[in-house]
């Protein structure tokens, strides 16, 4: 019988000093199941040596498979998960950041709803569970369960955090959708059209959460917020498609 396989999407732009640490802790995980890995690194024109960092762990380590794509120019986010889709092979896909917020120890309890036969997307929480969270920001916590909360208002979803980088989507699913979110828009976008398919189920596991301050290389700001507050509207009144 052949293995499921699970497709790990890494945006990356201008994370050299933890891109590396971060793919070796994906390499350390063992998935439940017997399912097997295939990393996509995209490097999103990087202005450090981010790529370099990349390549080289790529070939240091060539029992993995690791596949590592650039854009010419800075797209953005929503860019760098769409080029990663794109070549994704696996039956599932799941998004990583490529800093250290993340922990990938946590794809076991992705998977398991989806393995199990209960899920087609399960979002990783950090706002519930027993998993670590460090404590951070007040304003930003406040911001994100407010863009989750008017979100929810439209999908109908009773979500705790739609910001969440971790993401875990049945292939297909994902692919079927029309996405065009090229930066920071993308969360709200695949909620609000992940949540029109029809029968679809939808599932949230507590995440462990090691957030970066600012000074940390942190990149995301109140702008963005914004931007999602317009995706949120856009996407679930004026753009359903």
């Amino acid at each position: 019988m052949t293995s499921k396989k699970l497709s790990i999407i890494i945006p990356l732009y201008n994370e050299k000093e933890t891109i590396a640490r971060i793919l070796e802790r994906i390499a350390g995980v063992e998935l439940l199941e017997g399912i097997v890995k295939e990393i996509i690194v995209v490097d999103d024109c990087s202005s450090d040596n981010s790529r370099v960092a990349a390549a080289e762990f790529q070939k240091d380590h060539s029992s993995l498979d690791i596949q590592l794509f650039s854009h010419k120019k800075n797209r953005g986010k929503g860019a760098c998960l769409q080029t990663g889709m794109a070549k994704a092979t696996g039956d599932y896909i799941v998004i990583q950041d490529a800093d250290l917020e993340y922990d990938p120890a946590d794809y076991n309890a992705l998977l398991k709803p989806v393995v199990d036969g209960y899920a087609d997307v399960v979002y990783g929480t950090r706002f519930s569970g027993s998993k670590p969270h460090r404590i951070l920001f007040f304003w930003h916590s406040i911001g994100n369960k407010f863009l989750t909360v008017i979100s929810n208002l439209f999908t109908n979803l009773n979500l705790t955090d739609m910001e969440t980088c971790y993401k875990l989507f049945d292939a297909g699913m994902l692919k079927s959708l029309k996405l065009k979110e090229k930066r920071f828009g993308f969360e709200p976008e695949v909620t609000a059209k992940i949540s029109r398919v029809k029968g679809v189920r939808i599932y949230e596991v507590g995440v462990s959460y090691y957030g970066r301050s600012y000074a940390d290389g942190k990149k995301i700001g109140w702008r963005d917020g914004i931007w999602a507050i317009y995706c949120v509207l856009k996407y679930n009144i004026f753009s359903r498609r």
